[in-house]
């Protein structure tokens, strides 16, 4: 039945004449057409800025072939891993002086170190993180590794960070786990440059000082109490050594690893992971210097290591230095502290429970070695409590 409204409107020999409802009909078509296009185009433009994006994001991440290719030589010498679901990433900070930026730290030699190395230990049900610093000045055992030349070196006993000297990340992880018996499931490597610009993405991290700083050296002059950093400002705090604190390797991981708290702090607070305004100058600034194991050398990778960690409260991501001492020879030199190291690497691998506090006494044989201590309880062997502190810690408390 014709509707009569539509009838006066088209009028009389609508949809035959090209003066009435055809002509309507195929403006109206090609308006829809239009429309269509218009957003086709804008979708397939978003299609690929978000492409363009993901591509410059995951072109940025160096992958680590070589040392892969290390560890699968090594495969059956390595640890097995114990409790499924749980991670053991090692982070490592190089000292190198190549690349932008770096070249005013100091003189490039051609070889890098490892300024800063950390195991992080992320709990199979993703509700704490565990982070613990190994010295660079620690004596270990160092295996015979690949040198960039081709050669191999003999196995030897030096300092931890000679074996990234001499074989870089894969070197590292087998002293690491020859060490420790922790099997490790991924690695980081990032440079000075890398680090001050994640600093400067996230409008830098507050950190509370006790005393005025004034360091030439590492170019910092600061007030005490609560301070934000910038990016250059936060690489002289946490490498500064001889001027701050009681000028040991020892305060310095103390330093780092509060540091390392307050950033964290400042990116869950930021609710950086949740917005992609704020975590794209993140994501740009971190792989833009780093290099990792293949696995983790995209954005996919990366993508669903964040995915699992990112709620995980502050209060149970923790910090500790692994129990070390002066070593007998040489006081400026460390070892570990026995049974109380291998107590933690134990709990490492099963995937037990750690705690930190800050007032832990100290070891007599060296103030700065970190001892266990019972907690509370009864019944089941309590967690042993390391001298550290969490992300939720305010130094200014």
């Amino acid at each position: 039945m014709f509707d009569d409204t539509v009838g006066r409107v088209l009028g009389p020999g609508a949809g035959v004449s090209a003066s009435g409802a055809g002509l309507v009909r195929r403006r109206r078509r090609r308006w829809v057409r239009g429309v269509a296009l218009g957003v086709g185009v804008v979708a397939l433009g978003a299609l690929g800025a978000g492409w363009a994006v993901y591509a410059k994001l995951d072109g940025n991440i160096t992958p680590d072939d070589a040392a892969a290719a290390e560890l699968a030589r090594y495969e059956k010498e390595r640890p097995t891993a114990l409790v499924k679901g749980a991670q053991n990433i090692l982070l490592i900070g190089s000292d190198s002086r190549s690349g932008d930026g770096n070249a005013e730290y100091g003189r490039d030699s051609g070889t890098e170190r490892s300024d800063t190395t950390i195991l992080l230990h992320l709990a199979a049900d993703r509700r704490s993180a565990t982070a613990v610093s190994l010295p660079r000045d620690l004596m270990v055992d160092v295996p015979g590794c690949l040198r960039p030349d081709g050669t191999r070196t003999e196995p030897m006993f030096a300092m931890f960070n000679y074996a990234f000297q001499v074989g870089g990340s894969g070197c590292t992880i087998r002293t690491v786990e020859k060490l420790t018996n922790v099997r490790i499931d991924h690695h980081m490597v990032v440079d000075f440059h890398g680090f001050k610009d994640m600093v400067d993405a996230v409008d830098g991290v507050e950190v509370c000082l006790t005393a005025p700083i004034r360091d030439k050296a590492a170019k910092l002059r600061l007030p005490a109490g609560k301070v934000t950093l910038d990016g250059e400002q936060a690489l002289g705090y946490v490498r500064a050594r001889k001027s701050l604190g009681n000028g040991s390797d020892t305060d310095r991981m103390d330093r780092q690893q509060r540091f390392l708290g307050a950033l964290v702090n400042k990116v869950q607070s930021d609710d950086v992971l949740f917005n992609p305004v704020k975590l794209y100058p993140v994501l740009d600034a971190a792989t833009s210097s780093l290099t990792t194991d293949p696995d983790l050398a995209s954005l996919r990778g990366l993508y669903e290591l964040v995915r699992g960690v990112r709620d995980i409260p502050t209060e149970h991501v923790q910090f500790l230095t692994v129990p070390r001492e002066s070593y007998i020879y040489n006081a400026n030199r460390d070892q570990l502290v026995e049974p109380e190291a291998e107590k933690l690497f134990a709990r490492i691998r099963t995937d037990a429970t750690v705690a930190v506090a800050g007032e832990v006494p100290e070891v007599p044989r060296d103030s700065g070695a970190n001892t266990i201590i019972p907690a509370a309880g009864s019944g089941a062997t309590p967690a042993p409590t390391f001298r550290g502190n969490t992300a939720a810690e305010d130094g200014c408390g």
